[in-house]
């Protein structure tokens, strides 16, 4: 398992990967599994940079949530620190120590902030939580008073998205409360926007002057506004710092739009067998799709159980995700299954499928967001939603 090489951070411990350390050379690994997950590392910091670029001359943070949507925490921060970034943001307590484990000298923010009673592990362990209620002000002031200093926090304010963040009188009141404000170290004023993947959606537009009048009540602390989609295509969101996310890992941000980015993960799932199956016959559970022609099938070693979304799969109705085999397009063909799926190949030729060759199911060719839409989902829940089951491969460097 090759990983990122080490730069500000510590080098990374393979122990501390969701994925197992492979006992074992790669192709006998590979015979353990039946799907593989090849990840590249240079494509995620390649992306980066790209969105740094963009984004310049605003700080660019890297997003290491949802275990690096699904990559891997560790190798995301790792690879993202090697490519220059210094700031990076983790939804939970959990995932941000793991992220700070990686980068101790980087600024590590928690989303979700932290429950009672658990600001002072926040604080030891150098998390800078972003504050998203009255209750968390208050708490993370109270435990700045009680240290002799203010301890450094992001604060959250809802510009309407309604959901996290302060609503509009509440940050009011803590920006005209001195006691207050004295004890927050302020290094980060942020808000998210809802529907920044459509720019031209009017709600964009309130969020954006909602989020000045904001930064007006605090005048001098750092401001974050913008997601992949706002980096991409709305540059006046820009501000001190962007947070893109899912453009990163090479997801599709911005609606309707020829996506920029790099896939990063490769899906693969290998044939357990190649079988013959006639006209009028069924294929999976519930008979939900007959063949109209004389079919060659392959089955694959992968099903929603390694998280590949059973709404992907076809039925006589409605056409299913495809994969990708030997230059050909193959479609899914019925239900998905716990642990099997299958793939028509009778367009492949027979010689190039076969019992153990790999079927793309996402990656170089069937862009993630094409699966991700057939199960009527998004590409951001099939990565986060990738299986412990799969052998991971690093590739690349940053």
């Amino acid at each position: 398992m090759r990983m990122p090489k080490a730069a500000m951070h510590r080098p990374v411990d393979p122990s501390s990967l969701t994925a197992p350390v492979r006992p074992v050379p790669l192709d006998e690994t590979d015979h353990l599994a039946g799907g593989r997950l090849t990840i590249d590392l240079a494509a995620l910091a390649a992306n980066w940079r790209s969105l740094a670029a963009r984004s310049g001359p605003s700080e660019c943070a890297g997003i290491v949530k949802g275990d690096g949507y699904g990559i891997g925490l560790e190798a995301a921060t790792g690879t993202l620190a090697d490519a220059g970034c210094r700031t990076f943001f983790a939804a939970t307590i959990a995932e941000g120590l793991r992220a700070k484990a990686v980068v101790p000298e980087a600024a590590v923010y928690v989303l979700n902030g932290f429950p009672p009673g658990a600001a002072a592990l926040v604080a030891d362990a150098g998390l800078r939580p972003v504050l998203g209620s009255l209750e968390e002000v208050e708490d993370w002031a109270a435990l700045g008073r009680s240290r002799g200093r203010p301890l450094p926090a992001a604060l959250h304010v809802d510009t309407g998205m309604n959901r996290l963040g302060l609503a509009r009188d509440v940050a009011t009141s803590v920006a005209a409360d001195p006691e207050l404000r004295r004890h927050l170290g302020l290094t980060l004023l942020m808000s998210h926007l809802a529907c920044a993947d459509t720019p031209d959606h009017p709600l964009n537009a309130r969020q954006f002057e909602a989020f000045q009048a904001a930064r007006a009540l605090f005048p001098g602390v750092p401001a974050s506004l913008a997601n992949s989609a706002a980096t991409l295509a709305l540059p006046a969101t820009h501000f001190d710092l962007v947070r893109p996310g899912i453009a990163v890992y090479g997801g599709q941000a911005v609606s309707k739009r020829d996506n920029p980015m790099r896939p990063v993960a490769v899906l693969e799932g290998r044939i357990i067998k190649i079988r013959e199956a006639g006209a009028g016959e069924s294929v999976g559970y519930g008979a939900a799709e007959t063949l109209s022609r004389p079919s060659r099938l392959a089955v694959v070693g992968i099903g929603y159980a390694d998280g590949f979304p059973r709404a992907a799969g076809s039925s006589d109705a409605t056409g299913g995700a495809a994969g990708w085999l030997a230059g050909h397009r193959v479609p899914l063909v019925g239900r998905v299954s716990m642990d099997l799926l299958v793939y028509d190949v009778t367009d492949v030729p027979p010689g190039a499928a076969r019992r153990g060759d790999w079927i793309e199911l996402f990656g170089d060719h069937v862009p993630v967001d094409d699966v991700a839409a057939r199960a009527g989902t998004i590409g951001y829940e099939v990565l986060t939603h990738l299986g412990s089951r799969f052998s991971r491969d690093y590739v690349g460097q940053a």
